[in-house]
């Protein structure tokens, strides 16, 4: 009985044994996809990578769509360029407007057509690379350009002939001297000196023939903005520290190049300042930090006798980074980006004057006062967009309005009052217009 017993469980064992095989079998058939199954699956695989007859059939890639934006400021956009503008520049005579793209273009534009429902510009093309930074030269006949693939300053001649303007490289570009990204380059007024910076700490000082004067270290961990002062006499940096260093760059009587030296510091911000900008007479100052406040200065010191600049107000923004500022050449506005919007302020009374939200499909990448005080200019796509600067031509009656309560002489007051009608009436033509 045990054998049989024994016998009839090794049976059953073994049954159960071969039916687990069976399933296992049928279930692995089962899962497997039919080759018609697998030809389906493997369809996606065109998509991504077409054959030589579908990449001809394909359309072209439309070009993207240039971005809407509206308001009763917007005196004018200037559309010309067909990639990203990275920087722009007015010429010292207020005649031009230099704008450079990733398309590898510089185009220069008539500001006196700011107004009309045309905008001419003109073309220079950048060969075999594109310009990051484009600025003027005092006289108006050249302007340099930061080549992005080149990491080095290029010149272009600009020759008018019967109202036409030509455009000519130099023939050599600048020594590559920079180890690290260039986040601005300025030419002085007074044409002594170039000046390109780096987002490191290093500022170099350049004559016009591309040699290397000096070298100034920031000592701010990392540069965030740097520029020449109008006047051509200061550079000036501010960075990851809550100061803005400004340097003096001397030259002697007969024009040869002395030293660099420290002239004064701007203090008083709690965190980083990611910019500023000077008045048209550099006796101004404005600056932005990343403790949420702006601030204006008065730097016409005696910095040489010790004298530090004095803070003339503190305003508040709630805008965050990317953030850039500009200051009016007359000191009385203070304009501020954070990432696509515009903030105005009155830098007398530090109040919000006017407002433009999503000017930019990008971020701003630049923004400037004209040299008239009448216009304010930005760009972050693919356009310039220029707004009437209604808060200067309100701040400057208001300015006026004031002197004339204190004049004592008739002449003057006679002067005053001529001068606040015309800026009424124009700041009303203006509101009329838009």
């Amino acid at each position: 009985m045990e054998a049989v017993a024994l016998v009839a469980v090794t049976v059953l064992i073994g049954g159960i044994i071969l039916l687990l095989a069976v399933w296992r079998s049928r279930g692995k058939t089962g899962s497997e996809p039919e080759p018609s199954d697998q030809r389906a699956n493997g369809q996606a695989v065109p998509e991504k990578h077409p054959s030589k007859k579908t990449k001809q059939q394909k359309p072209r890639k439309e070009r993207a769509q240039q971005h809407n934006f509206s308001h009763p400021l917007l005196a004018s956009a200037l559309k010309a360029h067909s990639g990203n503008i990275t920087c722009f520049d007015f010429s010292s005579n207020g005649k031009y407007l230099a704008s450079c793209s990733d398309d590898r273009t510089v185009r220069i534009w008539s500001t006196k057509d700011f107004l009309e429902k045309e905008h001419r510009c003109m073309r220079a093309n950048v060969e075999l690379d594109h310009a990051t930074h484009v600025r003027f030269s005092p006289d108006c006949r050249a302007f340099i350009v930061w080549l992005f693939n080149g990491d080095t300053l290029r010149v272009f001649k600009m020759t008018k002939k019967e109202d036409t303007l030509t455009f000519s490289p130099g023939h050599d570009d600048f020594p590559k001297r920079h180890k690290a990204s260039i986040i601005n380059i300025g030419i002085a007024e007074t044409g002594k000196f170039i000046m390109t910076a780096s987002n490191d700490t290093s500022i170099l000082i350049w004559d016009l023939k591309g040699e290397v004067l000096a070298s100034i270290n920031t000592n701010q961990v990392a540069n965030a903005y740097a520029t020449i002062s109008p006047c051509g006499r200061f550079v000036a940096s501010c960075g990851f520290t809550p100061d803005v260093k400004v340097w003096e760059v001397c030259f002697g009587k007969s024009g040869e190049f002395r030293e660099v030296c420290r002239a004064f510091e701007l203090k008083g911000h709690s965190a980083g300042v990611c910019g500023f900008a000077f008045s048209n007479d550099s006796r101004r100052m404005a600056t932005v930090s990343k403790d949420g406040t702006w601030k204006l200065w008065n730097t016409d010191v005696e910095y040489k006798k010790q004298q530090d600049p004095y803070l003339l107000l503190t305003g508040k923004w709630c805008g965050v980074e990317p953030c850039r500022i500009a200051l009016s050449p007359d000191a009385r506005v203070v304009a501020i980006s954070s990432i696509s919007d515009i903030t105005v302020y009155n830098a007398q009374t530090g109040e919000v004057e006017e407002e433009f939200h999503s000017v930019h499909a990008e971020v701003i990448s630049d923004l400037a006062f004209d040299t008239t005080s009448k216009f304010l200019a930005s760009t972050g796509d693919r356009a310039i967009r220029v707004f009437h600067n209604t808060a200067g031509y309100r701040a400057a009656i208001a300015d006026m309005k004031d002197m004339l309560k204190k004049a004592t002489n008739k002449g003057t007051k006679d002067r005053l009052q001529l001068q606040i009608r015309d800026a009424e009436r124009a700041l009303a033509a203006v509101c009329e217009q838009s």
